[in-house]
């Protein structure tokens, strides 16, 4: 069976704390315990503000955890591309692939939340645009990475003998992840530039086959091996993981708010044993999929981390 990764995604609203300092710390234990039980990567996501939550910069916070970890792979689930300069961002992130010893997953996306880009004095133009913008980056961004001299002349951006030292570790370069699943734009970038891609949560298999379907098109068009691409998904919007059946009921209990059905509930939430849930990835592994993506809706409670890792499936290697 070909070789099965699992990355776990950490979002700001997974650790709700009062102060930064307590985030941090959450955060760190999480990761820690993420890498000894074997999982391939963790995954920040990128955003400015939400109301008066405390969010840490996700690039930076990398940074540091790439400081205290040694194995596992370090991701943004995704990078907007709005937020930062493509050129500088290539610089930081080659950087972070030099000091984390060549751990970087590099997840770009278009970017979807106009109030935090409007409030950061950040364009919002229309999804076309902001995806023409995105596929320039990630131009941009390859050619700082790859070439010793690098020369672009966009619409949106530009590059006049620029130079890239040190150049990252991974070769060619860090996988591209590139996010989004619009059919229309996002994916004929996928096509074009992504090592993997993330569609986020796709309420169907059937819509996940249309998916695909739909990229292979486009790999075709532009005469790309559709198979060049890692194929990833997200089995559910989150995981809630239980030993039992009682403990089952007792999680959905505290983690279901009482104005949602437990059918409404089931419609983003896979739950059930690790052995449940890891029957349920079979349609995916069927299709492809060597990567997920996977949001315990426990966290920061550890307990759905360790009992996923008790079904041996991300044993460390």
């Amino acid at each position: 069976m070909t070789n099965l990764k699992y990355g776990v995604f950490l979002p700001f609203y997974a650790l709700q704390t009062q102060t930064s300092t307590q985030y941090f710390s959450q955060l760190k234990t999480i990761v820690l315990e993420c890498e000894r039980l074997g999982y391939d990567s963790v995954w920040l996501d990128d955003h400015l503000m939400y109301a008066n939550t405390p969010i840490l910069e996700c690039w930076t916070t990398l940074s540091a955890l790439a400081a205290i970890t040694s194995r596992i792979r370090l991701g943004i689930m995704v990078s907007c591309n709005a937020h930062r300069n493509p050129a500088l961002l290539a610089k930081a992130a080659a950087t972070l692939d030099v000091i984390s010893d060549g751990r970087l997953e590099f997840g770009i996306g278009a970017g979807v939340q106009e109030t935090e880009h409007k409030a950061y004095g950040f364009s919002f133009p229309l999804p076309k645009v902001r995806i023409a913008h995105l596929a320039e980056a990630i131009e941009v961004t390859q050619r700082l990475w790859i070439c010793p001299k690098a020369n672009y002349q966009g619409k949106y951006y530009t590059l006049k003998d620029a130079q890239c030292e040190p150049k990252p570790k991974q070769k060619p370069h860090p996988p591209i992840t590139v996010g989004g699943s619009g059919e229309k734009h996002t994916l004929k970038v996928t096509a074009k530039y992504a090592d993997r891609f993330d569609w986020g949560f796709l309420p169907s298999i059937e819509l996940y086959k249309h998916k695909l379907s739909i990229l292979k098109q486009n790999c075709e068009l532009i005469g790309r091996d559709f198979h060049q691409i890692e194929r990833s998904c997200w089995p559910s919007g989150q995981i809630l993981i239980a030993a039992n059946q009682q403990e089952l009921e007792e999680k959905i209990a505290k983690y279901k708010s009482a104005n949602t059905t437990i059918e409404e509930f089931k419609q983003y939430t896979l739950m059930g044993t690790a052995k449940d849930c890891m029957q349920s990835f079979q349609t995916y592994i069927d299709l492809g999929v060597t990567y997920f993506m996977l949001y315990f809706a426990d966290l920061p409670h550890l307990d759905g981390l360790r009992l996923f890792k008790d079904t041996s499936v991300c044993s460390p290697t």
